[in-house]
Order: C-alpha cells, then sequence, then structure tokens
C-alpha cells in the first residue's frame, strides 16, 4: 500500500532518529583525538564548498548578497573550528586535584537542529561541528523555502564525518520536508534537544514540544551614538552592518539613537556614506508593506537592497543607496521602523542627552528583542559601564558593526549563530551557542569533610558592648589531667587574696580544658583599691565565664 506524503515523512523522520540514535551510542565511545579528527576534517570540506554554496543559496532564497554569504560559510567552519578545536569535551574534561572534583562530560544524544532560510548553509556547518565537538548525532530540517542549498549543505558534511570515520548516521537531514515530519523530530522520545534557529512561530512551536530547546530570538538591536564617539567610524560600521548580506542577521542594527548636540554630524555622515533619508510620504509608503498584516515581517522584502526595497515601496532612490532611513520619533509593535527589520532598512531617533537615549533604547528592546543584542559607539567607559548594567540584553557591542560584532566575528564574544536571548527573550541560554551548551557535566567529588567537622560549632564575635580580647593566649595543662573549676567566690581575682584556691583534678579527657589560671580578662572588672565585690559585678563575670566553659 502506498502512504500519502505526510506519513511517508513521518516514517522516514523516525528513521532518522532511530539511525542517529545507534551512531550516537557508538561516537560516545570515540576518544578525543577521534572526534577532533572528524570535526576538523568536516570543518576544512565546508570552507573548501563555501562559495559554491553561497552562490546556491542566494539563488534559491533570493536573499541576501552571496559574496557575504561566502564569509558566513567561511565563519561557520574555519574560525567556529578554530575557537572550539582545543577544547576538552570528551571524558573528564576537567580535574581539581586541590579540591578534589573531578567533570566528566556527558554528550545529550540526538539533537534536533532546525535551520532558517536567511542562513540555510551556514547554519549547517556551524551547527554539525559544535554537536559533534560534544559527542552528539545532528538531524536537521531545513526550511522548505532552502531545502536544495540546505540539503548541499548537510551532504557535504555528512559525506565528510564518515570519511574521517564517523558512524553512518551521525549527521543526516530531513529529506521529504512536511511539518509532520519536524513535528515527529521535535517530540521523538529519542531526541534530547532540538536547537532552533528560524522564525518566532517555528521556534515556539520548538518550545511547545516538550523536548529541552535552546534558541535564538528575534533582534530589534539599537545603535546608540553618544557624543564622544568617532562618528565617520561610528556610522561607517552601522551601514556596513546594516549591508552586510543585506541585513538578514539578526544582530544588525535596526535603529539609531543619537544625542543631539551631534545630530548635524550624524546627518552629515549618513548622507556621506550613501544613506537614503526618507521623508514622511516614503517612510509611510515604506511601512505599509515592512510588515504583513498580522504584524509578521513581509518575507518577499527580507535580504532585498535598499534600492529594490524603494521600488517595492513606489519612490526612487541613487543606485549608490545603501540603506533606508526613516525619522521616528515612537515606538510600538504597530511601527515597523521600531521593530527588527531583516533588510538595509534603519529608524532614526534623535535624543537630547545619553540618559533619554537610555530610555529610547530601553523602550525599542522591550517593544521587540529583549535579551538579544544593542551596540553603542562612544569613547566613554563611564555610559559603557551604565549601559552593561542596566540594559536588557545579553550581548552588548562597543565600537563595532553589530551584525558581525554579535556572531563573534569582530569580537571575542563565542564565534556562534545561535545567539541565546535567556529568560528575557523566552530562551534558556543567554550564550552565544558553542558545544560547552550541547553537553552535560557529571562531577565527582571526593569527601573532604566529615559529619563531625559539619558539627564543630563556629565562635560567635564577642558583641560589639564587651570588650574582646583577642591577643591572649590560653594555656593548656598536661594532657593527663585538666583542672576543675571552682566557685567564683573562691578566686582570688576577686577577693583579693594572695592565696591559690583550692582545685580538685580530674582525669584528662582527649582534648584538655583550658585552665583559668594565669587569665587576667577579668581582673579589671574590680577596682584593685576595692576588696569589696558588688552583685552587678559578680553577675557580669558569672555569664562570661560560664560563657567561657560551656561545651
Amino acid at each position: 500500500m502506498m502512504l500519502d506524503k505526510d506519513l511517508q515523512s513521518i516514517q522516514a523522520a523516525r528513521e532518522l532518529v532511530k539511525n542517529a540514535k545507534n551512531a550516537q551510542r557508538q561516537f560516545a565511545k570515540f576518544t578525543q583525538e577521534q572526534v577532533d579528527k572528524i570535526v576538523a576534517h568536516i570543518a576544512a570540506e565546508a570552507a573548501r564548498h563555501a562559495e559554491t554554496l553561497a552562490k546556491s543559496a542566494h539563488q534559491e532564497t533570493g536573499f541576501g548578497r552571496w559574496q557575504d554569504k561566502v564569509l558566513k560559510n567561511l565563519f561557520a567552519s574555519t574560525q567556529v573550528h578554530q575557537h572550539i578545536r582545543d577544547m576538552k569535551t570528551v571524558g573528564i574534561i576537567a580535574d581539581d586535584s586541590a579540591k578534589k572534583v573531578m567533570e566528566v562530560g556527558v554528550p545529550l544524544g540526538v539533537i534536533t537542529a532546525l535551520v532558517p532560510s536567511t542562513n540555510p548553509t551556514s547554519t549547517i556547518f556551524y551547527k554539525t561541528l559544535i554537536a559533534l565537538k560534544a559527542g552528539n548525532a545532528i538531524i536537521f530540517s531545513p526550511h522548505p523555502n532552502a531545502k536544495v542549498c540546505s540539503q548541499q549543505a548537510i551532504d557535504v558534511v555528512k559525506r565528510a564525518a564518515l570519511e574521517a570515520g564517523a558512524p553512518e548516521g551521525i549527521v543526516d537531514g530531513v529529506t521529504l520536508l512536511t511539518m509532520q515530519a519536524t513535528e515527529t523530530l521535535m517530540k521523538s522520545k529519542d531526541v534530547s534537544l532540538i536547537l532552533a534557529t528560524g522564525g518566532e512561530g517555528m521556534v515556539r512551536a520548538a518550545y511547545a514540544s516538550g523536548t529541552p530547546t535552546i534558541s535564538g530570538g528575534p533582534g530589534n538591536g539599537p545603535a546608540f551614538i553618544e557624543r564622544s564617539a568617532n562618528i565617520p567610524q561610528a556610522v561607517k560600521d552601522i551601514i556596513t552592518s546594516k549591508t552586510f548580506d543585506n541585513g538578514v542577521i539578526c544582530a544588525s542594527e535596526q535603529s539609531i539613537i543619537a544625542e543631539r548636540c551631534i545630530y548635524d554630524q550624524v546627518h552629515f555622515e549618513l548622507v556621506r556614506q550613501g544613506a537614503y533619508l526618507m521623508n514622511e510620504q516614503e517612510s509611510d509608503q515604506l511601512a505599509a508593506i515592512l510588515l504583513r498584516p498580522n504584524g509578521m515581517i513581509n518575507p518577499e522584502l527580507v535580504g532585498q537592497c535598499a534600492v529594490t526595497l524603494a521600488q517595492k515601496a513606489g519612490f526612487i532612490v541613487p543606485a549608490t543607496t545603501t540603506v533606508l532611513v526613516s525619522p521616528q520619533t515612537t515606538v510600538s509593535p504597530q511601527n515597523p521602523y521600531s521593530r527588527e527589520k531583516l533588510c538595509p532598512v534603519l529608524g532614526l531617533y534623535v535624543e537630547e542627552n545619553w540618559h533619554t537615549a537610555c530610555e529610547r533604547v530601553l523602550a525599542l528592546l522591550t517593544n521587540e528583542g529583549m535579551g538579544h543584542t544593542l551596540v553603542i559607539h562612544t569613547q566613554n567607559p563611564d555610559v559603557v559601564r551604565e549601559f552593561a548594567l542596566e540594559k536588557p540584553v545579553f550581548r552588548m557591542l562597543v565600537n563595532t558593526p553589530a551584525a558581525l560584532g554579535g556572531i563573534g566575528a569582530t569580537t571575542n564574544i563565542t564565534p556562534a549563530l545561535t545567539l541565546g536571548c535567556g529568560a528575557l527573550g523566552g530562551g534558556s541560554s543567554s550564550d552565544n551557542v558553542g558545544p560547552m551548551n550541547l553537553l552535560n557535566v557529571r562531577k565527582v567529588g571526593y569527601g573532604v569533610r566529615s559529619i563531625e567537622d559539619l558539627r564543630q560549632p563556629v565562635a560567635a564575635p564577642a558583641p560589639a558592648c564587651e570588650p574582646t580580647f583577642s591577643a591572649c593566649v590560653e594555656p593548656t595543662v598536661a594532657p593527663t589531667a585538666v583542672v576543675k573549676p571552682v566557685s567564683i567566690f573562691e578566686d582570688t581575682r576577686f577577693t583579693g587574696s594572695d592565696v591559690a584556691p583550692t582545685v580538685a583534678v580530674i582525669p584528662a579527657a582527649s582534648n584538655a580544658i583550658a585552665s583559668n589560671q594565669g587569665d587576667d580578662r577579668f581582673t579589671t572588672a574590680v577596682s584593685p583599691a576595692n576588696d569589696e565585690i558588688n552583685e552587678a559585678q559578680v553577675e557580669r563575670i558569672i555569664k562570661q565565664v560560664m560563657g567561657r566553659l560551656a561545651p
């Protein structure tokens, strides 16, 4: 009997999981050297196909620029590999002999990875490397609009893994793409984790599946140009970032916030560097097509150049235009210029000072992009610290293009194409996701304290109103005997007598009790000129003595 497409895709997904599980069981026994050899070969093969797959992705999706996709493919293979190459992920990954604690890397198992159409080949390279480095198997579910180029990328990493000695099934992908197939992968009891990069709906579905999920969220990164900034360089960085692959990287800037005292300079540099500042009518025309009626990004505009965007909106801009800029004064879910725009379009806000700029940044991030990214251009470290302490993002970038800085290309942040937004963004991690996010760590701890140690009382500090005598070291008697305390009324310290009181000697315990003889801490309680003992003095001294002798 011939099964329909949906049922076929479900069965195929189940087979992928079964094969991946068997492969991972074998792979989990590989040494660190074997794993590293496989990962290195995959990275080299991916880099070798960087240009071919970049052109294929551009041709299939129509997004971005193929030249920039080459750089993304090289970043996701070569730069990611350089960062993870020397990581210890197999077996004992840390051993602290002083503290007697050992850590063992434990692979998660089988990972399902969702692939976005905006980065359909580079994401596959990157996720393969970090998953296998951590000892896992990985199954990809490509975006339907990029299934051809994604399958080509899967074939490259799959073949490279087998060539280097990995078990068959350690890397694979869905070829019969349906929602049912993806759902089967996400809900399988044999899948340990979903690594989700994609649209908001798909990410929500991953979290709703019941399988642990690590995801990247939507970006809406503000770029604040503070008065001390190198303004020509700041504008250059923003335009470089926003035009890189025509703005499809979610870490790229979405708005510019400038202080009023430097706005003329910012405006001059924007125009000089090819930005087109739209008038109110042009802004309205573009706004009308930036979002779908349901409030989601219009996919027809994603990754298109500024000239094409203007044409689609119904107005003409110079052929040299780099980005379209719309002056704005409001922030809301209905205002597309205050939201994520995966194309070279920027909102522009002018603020009186850096305090009001702070408020605008917060409003933009609260509107969309909580937990993701912001960039600040400044030479003032105090402003950087203020922003770092207060702003609700987990990537704050300083004096760099945000699209490249956020993924770790122009910064020393972990190189990654899945950028976690933490709890603020509804995710489980705030990291740039790497191999250490894809393994568990088994802790081995040796006993270093006994229960008797835990029961030892901790000496309480003396009350502030009573003097302390830390310099006093009390003598101890010989280990064969201890001195039994006598009545306080027989103690010469209070009677003024020169004759020592009679004491009784009792057998010693294992720990000698300190003798009271020679202790002068209480001598000041009674005036040497007065042999009388008053009641208040005796009561206070009794409390002190009994406190010291208490077991």
